[in-house]
């Protein structure tokens, strides 16, 4: 399989319209478009009765003691952990591309909602859910894509996986809240038969661009 996208080439940035948040000189950060980006893919093996996307980043501080601290930095050698930004689930077989701004058009303070995705998907619960927990105004579920906002001290660029898996089952059987971690564990144990990657680059630290 090959897992493609018009906006943005593997390896490279990714455009601020796909962001949860953008640099803004006065504040660090300002809140983004948040748009889902295009992905497309080709190649499904026989068999293939739906699809999953997943979007995850492997660079989250595993600490936060120093994210988003005026003076401060955050050390590239600190050990990171995942954090999910999408999930979505039960994607048909014939369905070969998501347009960007399907599934996401803008930052919805509390999360957008429940598991109920356009087109008959099923949206799972990103990691913004858990970052948004103490935050009264910000606090709820975050279902679906909320896309980059890596620390703004960050001295470490963000790599955001984008990973489709063809299934030979037409929905993915998922134990427990459709968290990233229980979605894992469910394609661990899935009929998977093929799966593609992306990975786009994300920074908010003027001094650590990109691209």
């Amino acid at each position: 399989m090959q897992l493609t996208s018009h906006s943005f080439q593997d390896g490279q940035a990714i455009p601020g319209e796909f962001a949860f948040a953008v640099p803004d000189a006065a504040s660090h950060v300002a809140l983004s478009s948040n748009r889902n980006p295009h992905l497309a893919w080709s190649g499904a093996p026989d068999g293939t009765q739906s699809f999953v996307v997943v979007c995850h980043d492997p660079d989250v501080p595993s600490r936060g003691d120093d994210v988003n601290q005026e003076g401060r930095q955050v050390p590239a050698t600190l050990p990171r952990v995942d954090f999910f930004h999408w999930l979505l689930l039960d994607i048909p077989a014939g369905t070969t591309q998501i347009e960007a701004g399907a599934q996401s058009g803008a930052v919805t303070p509390r999360g957008k909602g429940g598991p109920a995705a356009p087109g008959g998907l099923r949206h799972g619960i990103n990691d913004y859910t858990g970052w948004f927990a103490g935050d009264e105004q910000m606090k709820g579920d975050y279902y679906g894509y909320d896309g980059p906002c890596p620390p703004w001290n960050d001295t470490l660029v963000h790599h955001y996986v984008f990973t489709v898996y063809a299934l030979a089952a037409p929905t993915l059987a998922v134990q427990g809240p459709l968290t990233g971690a229980n979605v894992r564990a469910a394609l661990a144990a899935a009929p998977v038969l093929a799966q593609a990657r992306l990975t786009g680059l994300y920074s908010l630290n003027p001094a650590v661009p990109a691209a």
